[in-house]
């Protein structure tokens, strides 16, 4: 692994309709940067896509998932352990994300930073049942890090986020079975088990729409960070899911 470099990751599942654009789009503002496609086995043509790519433009890679460990975060966290360069930045490919914040996330970690978050100014682009399960999800989750005298964040729900791989792959190594690998919020995770002493900086982006596709994320998220907030996080969910049904 270098001391320097960064590596993108994106997760993918179903993304045919966005992976090629945001591979090209990386591509060209970021010529140096390493990108790593973790694909959940899409049953598109996610994997053909970037294999494609692949053949012209060695930076760019796919690690196929195993099938019996589906789960963003499970994805995230591996992309952290298979990249080998000094940095890694994680950011979805359906462009909610705009590729062009991570110049200043990768300028906040060579200055010093260990870990970056992208924070959303507007999140108007999100329907209203999902703007309110991320910020009861948002609340739930600073809370159980306050309690645990974490750090914590402005937008701890954020999928955007870059940190020194080194420090994420140890947190990760050391903490994996406690990770919620089904979930959807992995920095909270990597939050719960990090340093208490780590540098965080924050990047402010425009929280965009899907540019194609159909989003994946639905009622499932406020559940699963409940899971993540300890024991009365799961009672709770427990109480949740037996009313429901």
């Amino acid at each position: 692994m270098t001391s320097s470099g960064c590596t993108v990751i994106l997760p993918t599942y179903n993304e045919e309709e966005n992976i090629g654009d945001m591979i090209g789009r990386l591509r060209r503002m970021y010529p140096n940067f390493k990108i790593l496609v973790m694909d959940d086995n899409s049953k598109d043509g996610t994997k053909k896509t970037v294999m494609n790519l692949m053949g012209s433009d060695g930076s760019v890679s796919i690690v196929t998932r195993g099938i019996n460990d589906k789960g963003l975060t499970a994805s995230i966290i591996q992309g952290i352990m298979e990249t080998r360069t000094g940095f890694f930045i994680n950011m979805d490919s359906d462009f909610q994300h705009p590729p062009s914040a991570l110049e200043e996330m990768y300028e906040k970690l060579m200055y010093g930073a260990d870990l970056v978050i992208g924070v959303r100014k507007d999140r108007r682009a999100l329907s209203f049942g999902r703007w309110a399960s991320s910020w009861l999800a948002h609340v739930m989750a600073n809370l159980t890090l306050m309690f645990r005298g974490k750090q914590m964040s402005t937008d701890v729900m954020s999928g955007l986020f870059g940190g020194r791989t080194v420090m994420f792959a140890e947190v990760v190594k050391k903490h994996e079975k406690e990770f919620e690998r089904r979930g959807f919020k992995a920095l909270f995770d990597l939050l719960k088990f990090a340093p208490n002493d780590i540098v965080i900086d924050d990047v402010y982006f425009e929280f965009g729409e899907r540019h194609r596709g159909e989003s994946k994320v639905s009622s499932k998220v406020i559940f699963s960070v409940m899971r993540q907030c300890g024991r009365l996080g799961r009672f709770v969910t427990d109480i949740c899911v037996k009313i429901k049904n």
